[in-house]
């Protein structure tokens, strides 16, 4: 068996980070990808890189030295315009997920790496659709999942991630922000790092003391001294303001943030390339690039690998901790 990649929007970037990827070694070997092999081949064509493409009839007809492909059979080169969003690739990026969860739910993938989607596109045919993280947690049927980024820099957990604002806001209450250290120091202890949790407050200056919101008070202290309580290494709630500095300074080894900006603007300031979305929570081992289709580039052969890479290299070593 192996890593199940989905090749994400088809006019994104997807697919050439797949077919650069294995030409500069970071990701060649120990997978296949599940889309479309004509769009996979009129990207390698359109970027004249030369990558063996070929269909495999299923997870264990893989052959090496070549880019193996469980073909979805969807769409065609003739449906996709690259760098530009469409119903028909967004549909098939959805199509591409499914496949893809139901495969490692079956056991015919070790771990799931996703490559971006549109969600403005995929919701041109599912109005519904929120993101990957919460379309696979549906597949999975796993209600409490929480989204971490990963990074050599910096690892944040997230309360909230697809959600207006002022949902978020409701969302922060004891009962979820408990779940979501609890959720965090599983995950630190599967990587095999440090323990310290830092827990981010909602309001400026955590609040200071009521002054300027109560849900420190009220919802967050409480999380934190419950799981403090069941032996887990949970300090705050912090300001939001300086405890990515104290965690980038080596005083914690995650921090738990409230929304999803929160969470990702520090990430993505610290280490854009190297960062790794991973779904903990699931039964299945999934994680993601951190970064979008990047319309503005995709088929122009400048997209970085780092992120791609990461995020594979990430998904076997947490899968091999799982087997441990």
């Amino acid at each position: 068996m192996a890593i199940a990649v989905t090749m994400g929007d088809p006019a994104g970037v997807g697919p050439e980070l797949i077919l650069k990827a294995f030409l500069d070694g970071s990701v060649s070997s120990g997978f296949f990808v599940v889309g479309d092999l004509d769009v996979l081949a009129a990207c390698n064509e359109a970027l004249r890189l030369a990558v063996p493409l070929r269909v495999a009839a299923d997870h264990r007809d893989l052959q090496s030295r070549y880019v193996n492909v469980l073909d979805a059979g969807i769409i065609t080169r003739g449906d996709v315009t690259p760098g530009t969003m469409s119903r028909r690739c967004g549909e098939a990026a959805k199509i591409y997920i499914q496949t893809a969860v139901r495969m490692a739910l079956a056991g015919s993938a070790n771990a799931l790496v996703t490559l971006p989607v549109s969600k403005e596109a995929v919701r041109l045919s599912d109005p519904s659709f929120r993101g990957h993280t919460e379309l696979i947690a549906g597949l999975c049927g796993a209600a409490g999942v929480v989204m971490m980024l990963h990074s050599p820099k910096l690892v944040v957990t997230h309360v909230s991630t697809h959600v207006p604002l002022r949902e978020a806001i409701h969302g922060v209450t004891k009962e979820r922000v408990l779940e979501v250290i609890r959720l965090t120091a599983s995950a630190l202890r599967t990587l095999g790092g440090g323990s310290r949790i830092a827990v981010a407050g909602l309001n400026p200056h955590a609040g200071e003391g009521g002054a300027f919101g109560t849900e420190e008070r009220g919802e967050i202290a409480p999380a934190v001294a419950a799981a403090r309580e069941e032996g887990i290494d949970a300090h705050g709630p912090f300001p939001p303001d300086t405890v990515f500095r104290q965690a980038t300074g080596g005083h914690y080894d995650a921090v738990v943030c409230m929304y999803h900006d929160q969470g990702h603007i520090p990430m993505k300031l610290l280490d854009f390339e190297g960062a790794v979305n991973v779904t903990i929570g699931l039964p299945i081992v999934r994680t993601s690039v951190d970064h979008g289709t990047a319309f503005d580039i995709a088929w122009r052969g400048v997209a970085s690998t780092g992120s791609y890479a990461a995020a594979f290299a990430l998904a076997r070593k947490l899968y091999g901790a799982d087997r441990s």
